[in-house]
């Protein structure tokens, strides 16, 4: 079955008690049983959920994974992939990640006795000499977030499989409509559903997919024992979001390529932050494990001055500033004092991460009217 059908189809069925061709929303905290533990499938609300376990079937069916297990947000589903190592535990992850991210890691494990090294990952074998008998796990994310930073994710896999280390991916910027990261041998595939999946910008969830049984079953009694549950209404727009993925991804590719070759060749810009460019560091690795480059965009203006950045952020019409990304709007960001802004700025910069850095989220208007957006912005 083809992506696009998969979106439309998968997990849902009508209503076998009165056709509804939408999944129901079942709006219930608990369950009627015919006697102690005799019961149709489900228990309580924070366990089970009829609308929850069809969205659950609908993402796994898209990363091509056997369960996906859902959070009330994607730093939940982060949280509880990192509450499967232990204290003495090693993680390595690249060193251009979300600020909540790495916020989570230094600030909520680090205490525990969990360590966290964070470095670039241009290539899997950089990343071998920072190996220890202590790294149970590699934590990647890509492209990344705000740099665009492409990582081989079945090099890194194959890397960790050799060592007996679990491979987690961060796949929110490309979607499972660009990239599977199960298929390139990933152990874990990570998302916030906020993100493209639920496409809107009405939702905040998150959620992880696996093809490991025993992972399964440890994601879900930290799920069900810590609480950290989508609500049946969330699942419900989750769900609708779904179905048009594959349609909003090819729009947002679309629209992400031309802006992107705009800004490279407009007189103020310093440098563009894209993977579709053949110059991009890793673009034969991003040919080969995408299905496209996303409507991810970064870049920097010439002269490197904070007032400029400001200009263009303060000036645009169109796209909005606000956090988060993947909507049918188009947004801007500034990394450094809003996505980013946990990270300590040395840490940032060290990571190449500048304060001058704009994100965008190229959204699916037409495109004709965005670069008009930036054009008149810019000037």
């Amino acid at each position: 079955m083809k992506f696009g059908t998969k979106a439309v189809h998968a997990g849902v069925h009508p209503d076998p008690t009165t056709g509804a061709i939408m999944t129901p929303i079942f709006q219930t905290s608990t369950y009627v049983q015919a006697s102690p533990g005799k019961h149709k499938g489900y228990e309580y609300s924070r366990t089970h959920n009829p609308t929850r376990t069809a969205m659950e079937h609908a993402l796994a069916a898209l990363e091509n994974g056997c369960s996906c297990i859902a959070f009330s947000s994607g730093m939940a589903a982060t949280d509880a992939i990192i509450r499967l190592l232990k204290p003495g535990d090693e993680v390595i992850s690249t060193n251009d990640l979300y600020g909540g991210t790495y916020r989570l890691f230094t600030k909520l494990f680090e205490p525990y006795g969990i360590k966290f090294s964070f470095v670039g990952m241009q290539s899997a074998q950089s990343i071998e000499q920072y190996i220890t008998p202590a790294t149970k796990m590699i934590w990647v994310e890509t492209p990344t977030n705000p740099l665009m930073n492409i990582i081989d994710i079945q090099g890194i896999a194959e890397l960790a499989k050799a060592h007996d280390i679990l491979t987690v991916v961060d796949n929110t910027f490309a979607s499972p409509y660009l990239q599977n990261p199960l298929n390139l041998g990933a152990d874990i595939c990570v998302h916030s559903f906020t993100k493209y999946i639920g496409g809107h910008s009405d939702v905040v969830m998150g959620g992880v997919i696996v093809n490991d049984e025993s992972i399964e079953a440890r994601l879900r009694f930290i799920n069900n024992a810590a609480g950290a549950v989508p609500a049946p209404m969330d699942c419900f727009l989750i769900l609708r979001g779904i179905k048009t993925l594959h349609l909003r991804m090819r729009q947002h590719c679309l629209n992400g390529a031309k802006i992107a070759q705009f800004l490279a060749n407009h007189s103020k810009i310093d440098k563009v932050y894209w993977p579709g460019f053949a110059s991009h560091p890793n673009h034969e690795i991003a040919k080969r494990q995408m299905k496209d480059f996303g409507g991810m965009v970064s870049f920097t203006q010439k002269g490197d001055k904070m007032e400029d950045a400001l200009q263009v952020m303060e000036g645009v019409k169109l796209f909005s500033l606000a956090e988060s990304l993947g909507g049918v709007e188009s947004l801007v960001t500034h990394p450094a004092t809003m996505t980013h802004a946990s990270i300590p700025k040395a840490e940032r910069e060290k990571g190449g991460l500048k304060d001058t850095l704009i994100r965008l989220s190229v959204g699916v208007e037409d495109v004709d009217d965005l670069i008009a957006d930036l054009e008149q912005a810019l000037g």
